[in-house]
């Protein structure tokens, strides 16, 4: 190790430093003295000097909200083919990516090329055969609410949950959303802790909690930053996911993560990861975004999501420059769909939808986001730019039809 390698030359230059670095902190008391005129070095050195004030414990927060964090135990048909198990028990650590994740194929066709697993078809009809997949929960309510992810339930013939005190109950699947990756649990009992969702938006740089089952160990606690915004994956039409640094392995899928009020701010998802396991990236679901889909699967056990039936595409620099946008902005509409609600209010191909209710649309998928969250029958008005002026339609929204 490098560290280790010693040489006079930095012996002597290890001792220089320390004397400097003695040096200064005595002229940092001889001003305090009042012996020596101060100067900004040195009164930036004597505060890196002084003890780090106000760094949190997070051991209150932990004590209110754990008890809400459940780990889910899902059985499945043909786990070999869904999870990362092997025929012998074996298992290659795959990170923990939503279904249809442009990575995960890349991890598969790796996990495939492992000693003994070469001459196999990862693809091909296997025997029936059952397993255990884990996730994590949480509570929502007192009368046995549990959100978790969809991609930890799909193809699930039963579900526990597993509580903080170590009872393990069964679990009804009332609703999922696998656009959003979300599912809603249901366990018989009246009187569950719970934790609620954040009404304000995390920003980057507040410290988070991450709580979870990573790797079947139950009720572990991490803690880090939300490091990021506003994070699209590739993993589905709504992709608005907060990138957080605390530590999430698989298993976290479907856990809580919590701001320093004990709310919870997202919900882990996925993690980035060339080797399967913890880097630093981890993404989760906005608490926004699982407020609206959760109460739609718990009143109807499906999401409706509005749709005003057009294609879009993203407004590059040299789209902009062409149609006279002062910055690349808005929704592009390369076709409106024929007797969809956007043509019949006169939305036509090349239009760009810079705003919807006055709200600007930054990108293609701000419009996606915006539209599905208002509900089939209201009125919308798009703010058009067409020909180089703005212009306005207002339009009734209809339900977004299946399969879209």
């Amino acid at each position: 190790m490098l560290d280790k390698v010693s040489t006079p030359a930095r012996k002597r230059t290890a001792k220089w430093l320390g004397a400097a670095a003695v040096a200064a902190i005595i002229a940092g008391g001889a001003v305090e003295s009042g012996l020596v005129a101060p100067s900004p070095a040195h009164a930036e050195l004597r505060s890196m000097a002084q003890p780090v004030q106000g760094v949190p414990s997070f051991a209150d927060v932990i004590d209110q909200v754990k008890p809400a964090v459940v780990a889910v135990k899902v059985k499945v048909q043909n786990v070999a083919d869904r999870n990362d198990d092997d025929e012998d028990g074996q298992q290659f650590s795959m990170p923990d990516l939503p279904p249809g994740h442009p990575m995960e194929r890349f991890f598969r066709q790796f996990r495939d090329q492992m000693p003994g697993r070469g001459d196999r078809n990862p693809r091909q009809e296997r025997p029936r055969q059952f397993g255990q997949a884990l996730g994590s929960g949480f509570f929502i309510s007192a009368d046995g609410i549990v959100v978790t992810n969809n991609h930890v339930v799909e193809n699930g013939s039963e579900v526990q949950v597993t509580m903080d005190d170590g009872k393990t109950l069964d679990a009804k699947v009332i609703g999922t959303d696998p656009k959003t990756d979300l599912a809603l649990l249901k366990v018989e009992g009246n009187d569950f802790p719970y934790v609620r969702l954040a009404s304000q938006k995390a920003r980057i740089g507040d410290w988070v909690m991450a709580i979870g089952n990573p790797f079947g160990l139950g009720g572990t606690v991490t803690a880090g930053i939300v490091s990021a915004q506003h994070r699209d994956i590739g993993s589905g039409p709504y992709d608005d996911f907060i990138q957080i640094d605390a530590s999430v392995n698989k298993g976290n899928s479907g856990g809580p993560t919590f701001n320093l009020s004990g709310e919870v701010v997202g919900v882990n998802t996925a993690i980035f990861s060339p080797s399967g396991g913890n880097v630093g990236i981890a993404f989760a679901i906005p608490a926004s975004t699982v407020e609206n889909v959760v109460a739609s699967l718990k009143d109807k056990g499906s999401v409706t999501r509005g749709f005003i039936g057009v294609q879009m595409q993203p407004v590059t620099k040299e789209i902009a420059e062409a149609i006279g946008l002062k910055e690349p902005k808005g929704a592009l509409v390369a076709e409106a769909m024929k007797d969809g609600p956007a043509a019949k209010a006169g939305v036509r191909t090349g239009d760009t939808i810079i705003a919807v209710d006055g709200q600007t649309i930054n990108e293609a998928k701000d419009l996606s986001r915006k539209v599905a969250n208002v509900a089939p029958g209201k009125s919308l008005s798009l703010t058009l730019w067409r020909e180089g002026k703005e212009r306005t339609v207002t339009l009734e929204v209809a339900s977004q039809p299946k399969g879209v």
